[in-house]
């Protein structure tokens, strides 16, 4: 934020920032008849959808008061996109201007009083700011004009640092010169700069002989080191190459060594690339100084701690940047003799300009160093990057440089499809692109047009990037293949920058396949690299459309038809210009259970911001690996499909195994196995799982039917022998794993299986061993001691049934169990019997497979971890209303918490709450600290700190029941729910069974359906909050015994709309529609919800009804005819989706 003074001569602060479309309006404003002799007639809104770079300079109100619109090719159509630099070389003096350099200015508008300063132009006309370009050819049709950016941007001097610089240089960074200061004396810069030899410099930039810039090098660097911590493989170690292992093609300069001529060239066209290089603003903490805080230099220590020499077998090919500071409005990168400048950050630093030009490097799993490392080559400097279509002559350098890569054939093959018909075999247009530096190959990228886009549209949030209506299909192109040379690294945006240009695209879309899909390129390799430089864009809910009913007013099955799931990433022309912030924080989440996954997933698609270190540790990795479905309810907050279309694989380190440790003065978990993770903040999110309940030991042969049943002990952990016949199933793997047991070993054999437990899960697991085949008779169900005499289904019709449909199949149900000896006390392997104590004799039952749903606790190694890290645990895991342990740096979420009791609110925990939703929240609580577009949350009053947080979202338990039954219940868990009106369908008996439960203000709060058909799941959750009314008059219908079916009522056309993802934005916009009407009876600044407040209050008297005069209020209002526009325009814009609603103008 900087200040400007208009010509009027008031002062007002202003903001300079990227354009959003919702600016459009405002801009339309702006645009003067001066503008439209100069930019043509502008479509805003279809410009700023295709401009690469779009500024916008306004007030703190957000009033516009300039705005410019970039793209990379000239204004009009006078010549193609794809051909300019020939225009310009062949009609103007414009051999300098590339596209790496070259922006075009296709639209600017100001305030007249503010156009002398906007942008910092120095005079109120364009005219003064471009110069015109000479021409070198008669009867061209245009002039042009050039504003170079060293007329605005100073170009800075680089020189060998002196002692006299210290004074600026202490000016430059006086809060580091203070820390430092303390370390190693107060002139410990000015010992820096005279301590100068072979292996140290120190260099100063230095504009108008003040010095704004500093850096301190060494060639002394710890190769072994780096190599242990880090995947240096591409860059050869950091080494310089054997002479003697060197080839060379004749005629050919190797890219890693370039001549002096290139050399010099690129310092003479460069000067240092400051001049050329684009200014990024930082916050100026993070700016000033960066410093190596773990030592690189030879002859520190490695990851295990052990000396290590700085002798290498092969000579460096690096050096380090120990020291740099620069001033903010500056932007310096060096030119060093060695090939490879390195720098180390911590990883708690934000990124600042300078990495930005850096390649970072991946570290191994072993590394826990807390520094982060960036490698930059002075290849990298070269500003003679061109991008072209290739040739049949570039096939042998493409064939060298993806060689190494996964899917080099297929990269090939696609390329040779290219010279040959341009075109798949399927008929579909096929364009490649090749990167060249100083005549060598150096990239790749191959594109084909999408076919999808009405699938990708209905189906992924896509148009939270871009407005579909402003593009041509053809505009839209599938990324198949990108390589580039690690080297150009940051030239990865140009690159796409110009293929998009080059290929007349705007949009490029890359789908990551999950891992259990095989095809071709489902998971090119070759195309990884470039997903940093795209965003992913989050999948839609579909609605499950009753495509009978609707018949012709059904979707496209473009839209419909099924597809293999897969995540999105894209990338447009207005993103190739639009940085992502990088936070290299480790950000480690314990526990793959719903809570942690939102967490992960809200971080990962954040568009603008690019974490490098999310971990996940989980005791089988990522769920949705296995391609067999759940064999327990589950919450429906994540799906099979769900985990293929977030791919979070492709964002987040997984480390397979249990915590077993947490060291709080080292910021590390210990795994099973041994291995260290390192975190810079900790969230834990481990949850509750069934855990094996261990036996009494009670010898039931002498124990007489007339004893009594011993009290539930307290649950105490099973340290003996787990019988390879005794499943707990907590996750998929579990029952992946148990589902092959059973086939293999049970299912076309005899013996009993027990299930023991009181849960909703105990009645999954035995509707799947029925419809495995097994009989009844076979299977046990054994009830544990009930804490509770409610049933676990919280619904009297529904637990009713499912023992009707036990007893139809001749399953044996025990009640009041507790388990007492596995194979009558002698060793469990395998295990053939268990026995109960019960209310009358003892239970004894032969056992072939044991499943057990006995009870949920939070797992002994976790809390054995917990516990000796000296973190609260109360039963549970102790937070505060932030998520915070008693260790700031340590989160937790989910059932394994509970909030500390001076919020006296035992009743309240995470598991009475949506646990995606709690996931989002923790999510949103730390982004804050990362997110330089959000303000970091201030703490809370001593009232509101002792306020737990609320929550909307119902919990959901879903899946398959005894009897072939479809079971759904969703519900909010509240302590004290205000009920209203039941309204129940159809019979258990039938299998058409819906219940819906409203509260007193006649919204849905409750859901239970029992179905012997497949349930539209995801439409029936979307009921959830609804009002009756909305519902079509449900009360009134009901009432009028017109509905007698929930199932077909709710497959009607009408409600569709209901189901939609956006339905709830509408219901929004609504809202604010309502709440912003004003009625003009008595005083239009009274809207219609205040005016029905003071009705309520008693402060306006009504001569009716209440509700009839509010409603006479409103339809004399502006509100219905807003209303209106609103629902047209929402049908109009979702129709591929809601095509059975009509249209103005339909009939």
């Amino acid at each position: 934020m900087t200040t400007v003074t208009s010509s009027s001569g008031k002062a007002e602060p202003v903001t300079v920032r990227r354009t959003e479309s919702s600016d459009a309006q405002q801009i339309c404003k702006l645009i003067t008849p001066a503008a439209v002799a100069v930019f043509g007639r502008v479509n805003v809104i279809h410009l700023l959808e295709k401009a690469n770079l779009a500024v916008t300079l306004n007030t703190t109100k957000n009033q516009i008061l300039a705005h410019a619109a970039f793209l990379d090719h000239p204004i009009g159509d006078l010549v193609d996109e794809a051909s300019w630099e020939e225009f310009l070389q062949a009609h103007f003096d414009g051999s300098k201007f590339t596209p790496l350099n070259t922006l075009f200015l296709h639209l600017f508008v100001a305030q007249s009083s503010l156009l002398s300063l906007a942008f910092h132009f120095p005079e109120p006309a364009l005219v003064g700011i471009f110069e015109p370009m000479p021409c070198v050819k008669e009867g061209v049709q245009c002039a042009a004009f050039v504003c170079h950016r060293h007329n605005y941007c100073p170009r800075l001097h680089v020189r060998r640092a002196r002692v006299e610089d210290h004074d600026d240089l202490t000016v430059l960074l006086p809060e580091q010169t203070k820390a430092l200061a303390g370390s190693y004396g107060p002139y410990f810069l000015a010992e820096l700069i005279e301590a100068q030899d072979e292996m140290n410099h120190v260099a100063v930039c230095e504009n108008e002989g003040t010095a704004v810039g500093f850096m301190s090098v060494s060639g002394d660097v710890n190769l072994e080191l780096l190599i242990q911590c880090f995947e240096l493989g591409p860059f050869n170690g950091l080494l310089k190459e054997n002479p003697v292992d060197q080839t060379v093609d004749p005629g050919q300069t190797p890219m890693d060594t370039p001549t002096e001529e290139d050399t010099e060239a690129a310092e003479s066209q460069n000067h240092l690339i400051n001049s050329e290089s684009k200014e990024v603003t930082v916050k100026p903490q993070l700016q000033n100084l960066n410093i190596s805080f773990i030592p690189i230099r030879a002859g520190t220590k490695d990851c295990a701690g052990s000396s290590m020499g700085s002798e290498q077998a092969q000579s460096s090919n690096a050096f380090c940047i120990q020291l740099f500071a620069i001033d903010k409005r500056f932007e310096v990168r060096p030119i060093p003799p060695r090939d490879f400048c390195i720098i180390s950050v911590p990883k708690l630093a934000p990124e600042f300009p300078l990495l930005q030009t850096f390649l970072r490097a991946v570290p191994h799993r072993s590394s826990s160093l807390p520094q982060e490392l960036y490698i930059f080559h002075r290849s990298g400097l070269l500003k003679t990057l061109q991008v072209r279509v290739p040739v049949c002559d570039d096939m042998a350098a493409v064939q060298r440089l993806v060689q190494k890569l996964n899917l080099h054939r297929a990269v090939v093959e696609d390329l040779d499809t290219f010279f040959k018909a341009r075109r798949d075999p399927d008929g579909t247009p096929v364009q490649a692109f090749v990167a060249e530096a100083e005549g060598q190959v150096v990239g790749i990228v191959i594109i084909r047009n999408e076919q999808d886009i009405e699938y990708i549209r209905a189906n992924y949030n896509i148009e939270n990037f871009v407005y579909f209506s402003h593009y041509q299909r053809e505009e839209h192109g599938q990324l198949c293949h990108f390589t580039l040379n690690p080297i150009f690294q940051h030239y990865a945006k140009h690159f796409l920058k110009e293929a998009l240009r080059l290929a007349h695209k705007s949009c490029l879309y890359y789908p990551v396949y999950p891992p259990y899909y095989r095809q071709r390129n489902a998971s090119a390799h070759s195309v990884m690299a470039v997903l940093n430089c795209m965003v992913p864009v989050r999948p839609r809910r579909q609605i499950v459309y009753p495509l009978e009913e609707l018949d012709i007013n059904a979707p496209s099955t473009l839209i419909t038809r099924e597809q293999v799931p897969y995540a999105l990433n894209h990338i447009n022309r207005k993103l190739t210009m639009e940085p992502k912030v990088s936070i290299n924080a480790r950000i480690v989440v314990v526990g793959a259970s719903d809570v942690g996954l939102a967490f992960l997933e809200t971080l990962a698609f954040c568009p603008h911001l690019r974490f490098n270190n999310l971990t996940l540790i989980s005791t089988h990795g990522l769920p949705g690996s296995h391609s067999i479905s759940v064999l327990f309810l589950h919450s429906h907050c994540y799906s099979e499909r769900d985990h293929a279309l977030l791919s979070l694989r492709s964002w987040v380190s997984v480390v397979t195994g249990k915590m077993t440790v947490i060291n709080r003065a080292s910021k590390h978990v210990q795994v099973s196995g041994g291995r260290i993770v390192p975190y810079d903040h900790l969230i834990l999110c481990t949850g509750q799982q069934y855990q094996i309940p261990c036996p009494t030991g009670i010898d039931i042969s002498k124990q007489s039917s007339m004893d009594k049943v011993p009290a539930q002990p307290r649950h105490k952990r099973y340290t003996g022998h787990v019988p390879s016949n005794f499943f707990t199933l907590n996750d998929q793997h579990d029952c992946a794993q148990a589902s092959r047991w059973l086939l293999d070993n049970f299912v076309e054999q005899e013996g009993n299986a027990v299930v023991y437990g009181d849960s909703t899960d105990v009645y999954s697991c035995v509707e799947m061993l029925l419809c495995l085949g097994v009989r009844g008779s076979r299977i046990h169900v054994v009830h544990t001691l009930a804490d509770k005499p409610t049933s676990c289904f919280q619904n009297p019709a529904v637990d009713q049934a499912v023992r009707n449909a036990l007893q139809n199949k001749e399953v044996n149900v025990h009640h009041n169990c507790l388990l007492a000896q596995l194979n009558d006390g002698q060793h469990p392997e395998p295990l053939k019997a268990v026995s109960f104590t019960i209310d009358g004799p003892p239970l004894r039952l032969e056992c072939a497979v044991f499943f057990n749903f006995s009870y949920k606790g939070v797992d002994s190694d976790a809390f054995k971890a917990i516990n000796d890290a000296c973190l609260v645990f109360d039963g549970r895991l102790v937070i505060d209303t932030t998520f915070h342990t008693n260790d700031c740096t340590i989160r937790a979420a989910g059932p394994l918490t509970k909030f500390a009791r001076r919020y006296h609110a035992d009743q309240w925990s995470h598991v009475n709450f949506n646990s995606k939703e709690v996931g989002q929240e923790l999510a949103s609580v730390l982004l804050p600290f990362f997110d330089p577009t959000l303000e970091a949350p201030a703490n809370p009053t001593p009232d509101l700190d002792h306020l737990i947080p609320t929550y909307t979202q119902p919990k959901t338990e879903g899946g398959r029941l005894p009897g072939g039954y479809s079971y759904l219940h969703q519900i909010k868990d509240l302590v004290c729910a205000l009920q209203g009106r039941e309204l129940v369908t159809g019979r258990v008996e039938t299998g058409n069974y819906f219940h819906l439960q409203f509260n007193s203000q006649d919204l849905v709060e409750g859901i239970t359906c029992l179905f012997l058909k497949s349930l539209p799941v995801s439409n029936y959750i979307c009921l959830y909050g609804k009002h009756q009314l909305l519902l079509n008059r449900l009360y009134e219908r009901f009432d009028g015994d017109l509905v007698h079916d929930f199932y077909s009522y709710f497959r009607e056309r009408w409600c569709m709309a209901l189901f939609h993802d956006r339905f709830a934005d509408f219901e929004q916009e609504v809202r604010q529609i309502m709440e912003s009407t004003k009625q003009g009876r008595v005083d239009d600044s009274v809207s219609i919800p205040k005016l029905a407040e003071m009705i309520v209050d008693g402060t306006w008297e009504v001569p009716a009804d209440p509700s009839l005069y509010l409603n006479q209020i409103f339809e004399q209002s502006e509100g219905p005819q807003g209303l209106k526009r609103s629902v047209l325009d929402y049908l109009k814009y979702n129709k591929y989706h809601l095509p059975m609603y009509a249209q103005p103008g339909l009939l």
